[in-house]
């Protein structure tokens, strides 16, 4: 192997994304990772401005990179965005000056992804206030629970030793509102079983949750299906996946029919598989992907990042438990329910491994 082909298959093998620039910031070589990190060829980006590759990369960013080449200090940034395409990625880079001293000085720039990184950090934390939410939750139920027994047992008591009906009236209202807190509390501390998992086909499961919502909306919105029929069954508790589907769609029909807009309200259901999907710091060969989608008016910005924790509710007449219960069972199955949303359009997308748990 010679010595000048070395560092070419170096770089070439890496996965970090090596841009090199002139002394006037024109590419001068782009290898495979950066190609595929900026969607771009590298006879195409050889002899382009450093600002046409690199689109929006920071603001003051080409002063800093001017910089390094006039002091060789080196420069890095953390969390960076870049504009590639259509979309923005959040990157690390890091800038120095290479010097040689038969060839003119050069720029070398080393980007690394974060995106993922980010993703996967924004999961665990996710899981871990969902978890010690919900343990707060139910302490909270199970103490709201304990003496409601006894308040209604009093209420009944009571009621005997009345001997106007008129009085017994206020013990009815006692005893109906301890009622109505113990179903609230029972809601509180979710799913009172362990799931009885069996073979089910998850279309079954969601055919079921829009066939209960069509007979609910009795034809004022559209509900359109996008199914992948190459998906295999899954082993899941299929009331306990129904219930949390039915939780998710059950809010966006409610958003559509309280807030008419001009558009025709519309529910929509995708499912597509994943293949080697990270969800928490667990890398899976193959997931589920559900998603749940509609036109409404979106979730108001300031519940958006706390939409599943317990008693969040974005609607008057909502109790903030729906999402919440949701989550708590897709958890039971190692997966996990995201959302994307603004005016016009939410999203929710819920991930299920699809591999048992032996495997």
């Amino acid at each position: 192997m010679s010595e000048e082909r070395t560092p070419k298959r170096l770089l070439e093998s890496l996965s970090t994304a090596v841009l090199l620039c002139d002394t006037e910031l024109r590419l001068v070589y782009v290898n495979p990772a950066a190609e595929s990190l900026l969607a771009i060829s590298h006879s195409r980006a050889l002899g382009l401005p450093l600002h046409q590759v690199l689109i929006e990369f920071e603001n003051n960013a080409g002063a800093a990179l001017a910089e390094t080449l006039r002091s060789g200090h080196q420069f890095t940034k953390r969390e960076a965005k870049l504009r590639v395409g259509l979309h923005d990625i959040t990157v690390d880079y890091t800038a120095s000056l290479l010097t040689a001293p038969s060839a003119r000085n050069e720029l070398l720039i080393e980007i690394q992804p974060r995106d993922r990184l980010l993703k996967i950090a924004r999961e665990e934390a996710m899981l871990a206030s969902h978890q010690a939410m919900r343990q707060l939750v139910r302490g909270v139920a199970h103490e709201i629970k304990n003496p409601l027994g006894g308040i209604r047992g009093a209420a009944q008591l009571l009621a005997r030793e009345l001997p106007d009906a008129e009085l017994r009236e206020y013990t009815s209202v006692i005893i109906e509102e301890a009622d109505r807190l113990r179903v609230l509390a029972d809601r509180m501390l979710g799913p009172r079983r362990l799931p009885t998992l069996r073979t089910v086909n998850p279309h079954e499961c969601v055919e079921r949750v829009v066939t209960l919502l069509e007979a609910e909306a009795d034809g004022r919105i559209r509900i359109e299906r996008d199914y992948d029929p190459s998906l295999p069954d899954i082993e899941a508790d299929p009331d306990q996946l129904i219930q949390a589907l039915l939780n998710i769609a059950g809010n966006g029909l409610q958003a559509l029919l309280e807030n008419p807009s001009d558009r025709e309200p519309t529910l929509h259901f995708k499912t597509r598989p994943m293949r080697q999907f990270t969800i928490g710091a667990k890398r899976h060969r193959l997931v589920l992907r559900i998603d749940i989608s509609d036109n409404g008016p979106g979730i108001p910005t300031d519940i958006k990042q706390s939409i599943f924790y317990p008693m969040i509710s974005g609607r008057a007449a909502g109790n903030g438990l729906g999402l919440s219960i949701a989550q708590d069972i897709i958890h039971q199955y190692h997966g996990l329910i995201e959302c994307d949303s603004y005016p016009g359009r939410t999203l929710f997308s819920i991930y299920l491994p699809l591999e048992k748990p032996h495997d």
